[in-house]
């Protein structure tokens, strides 16, 4: 079982951020990726079809074998925080982990989320942070513009375009004072250059992709499940529509090719 590989969903390619950092937390573990490009976004889906979904994705990664399931979409771990209780493996969403990074970061106890539509709604990152210590402020905004742009490359922070969006969504969020604000989707840190440029370097960004890595090694760990072979793991990616365009796009998450490793379900 410790062989066996980590598995990680997302609704499409956002949770390729939380795999690069898991390559880089934990080399030697292989992985699995499902992204449901098919049926991308969850974000403006209702609850009952997010959780459809998510039992989905979940069960088809269970069909592969794998130690663990990372649920490395920001919508999913706010809508079906329950997913756990129908899982034989190890479960984490990224809500948590974030959460529990921001309220360790905090100095002035002001922080900021941004999401999906959906993720912002379910009121989950405020829940879990208040939850940790009743005293923080919390100050939530969606930003439904964010995966689209990342998805189609606009990712520069000297993009006008870019520079517009952020400017758009995080003016309010600049005004409350903030000192940490959580990233609460995995496409957002593809544009952390731009939002750090508009708030300022003072704002602390939490990158859910990569505390969720890091919770995750922990779990493993608890669980003595990580991997004993001392070899570096491999990576293998399924998506539900055409591998072309994820390949193309993975890239930018990435930050290499995934030529030869991707397969269509």
């Amino acid at each position: 079982m410790n062989e066996a590989a980590i598995g990680v969903f997302d609704s499409g390619l956002g949770g390729l951020t939380a795999v690069k950092e898991l390559t880089k937390v934990l080399p030697m573990e292989n992985i699995i990726y499902f992204g449901d490009t098919a049926r991308v976004p969850y974000g403006t889906r209702s609850r009952e079809t997010i959780k459809k979904y998510a039992e989905q994705d979940a069960s088809f990664l269970l069909s592969k074998g794998v130690k663990m399931i990372i649920a490395a979409c920001g919508t999913v771990s706010s809508n079906v925080p329950d997913l756990a209780d129908i899982l034989p493996v190890p479960f984490t969403g990224v809500i948590t982990p974030a959460a529990t990074a921001a309220v360790q970061a905090t100095k002035n106890g002001r922080i900021g989320v941004i999401g999906t539509s959906a993720t912002i709604k379910s009121g989950a990152y405020k829940r879990e942070i208040q939850k940790q210590n009743d005293r923080i402020s919390v100050y939530q905004q969606d930003c439904p513009l964010f995966v689209p742009l990342v998805e189609n490359g606009f990712i520069d922070k000297n993009d006008e375009i870019v520079r517009l969006v952020v400017q758009r969504y995080l003016e309010e969020l600049k005004s409350e004072n903030i000192d940490t604000l959580i990233l609460g989707c995995t496409h957002f840190p593809i544009i952390a250059d731009a939002v750090s440029e508009y708030l300022g370097r003072s704002v602390t960004l939490i990158d859910s992709g990569r505390e969720t890595a890091l919770f995750a090694a922990n779990l493993l760990n608890k669980n003595k499940l990580l991997s004993t072979s001392g070899s570096i793991g491999q990576c293998r990616y399924y998506v539900s529509d055409t591998v072309e365009s994820f390949r193309h796009t993975a890239e930018i998450f990435l930050g290499k090719s995934v030529d030869g490793e991707v397969y269509k379900t």
